[in-house]
């Protein structure tokens, strides 16, 4: 995580992947307001750059950009990468024929901010705690 210059508070970077870009800047939008540092990305390709070149804490991906399955594939990539981001898919449109508990488990609505943004802690929350477990391992077995 970097360093805030002002406060020295970490501050957790969130990359978000859609290709809507009125999306795609609510998200960041809200994001960054919430304190978050946020980069984006409009499709699967640039998404995947951008989790070789820097370490996120948090990837939010629209499901469907130029494929279907382009949100997979970004959090497939994005599990694979040593530094483990939490991963999540992310809609901004709300699909009424999916049932209610079926959108519940899978999305992230931004149409409720603060649940967004206690969504998003959330996941960080437990990111972080499976790196410490990781590297507490690591270092005991040495």
């Amino acid at each position: 995580m970097k360093m805030s210059g002002r406060t020295g508070v970490e501050v957790a970077r969130v990359l978000v992947v859609d290709d809507d870009p009125t999306s795609r800047l609510t998200l960041q939008t809200v994001l960054e307001a919430g304190g978050y540092r946020v980069d984006a990305a409009a499709s699967a390709a640039e998404a995947v750059g951008k989790l070789d070149e820097q370490e996120y804490e948090l990837v939010l991906s629209d499901l469907q950009m130029e494929s279907p399955q382009a949100g997979l594939k970004v959090l497939a990539h994005a599990r694979m990468m040593d530094y483990k981001p939490a991963t999540a898919l992310v809609t901004t449109y709300q699909n009424t024929q999916e049932p209610r508990d079926k959108r519940k488990r899978m999305l992230i609505s931004p149409e409720d901010v603060p649940d967004l943004l206690g969504k998003v802690a959330n996941m960080i929350g437990i990111r972080a705690a499976r790196r410490i477990e990781r590297e507490m391992r690591l270092a005991n077995a040495n």
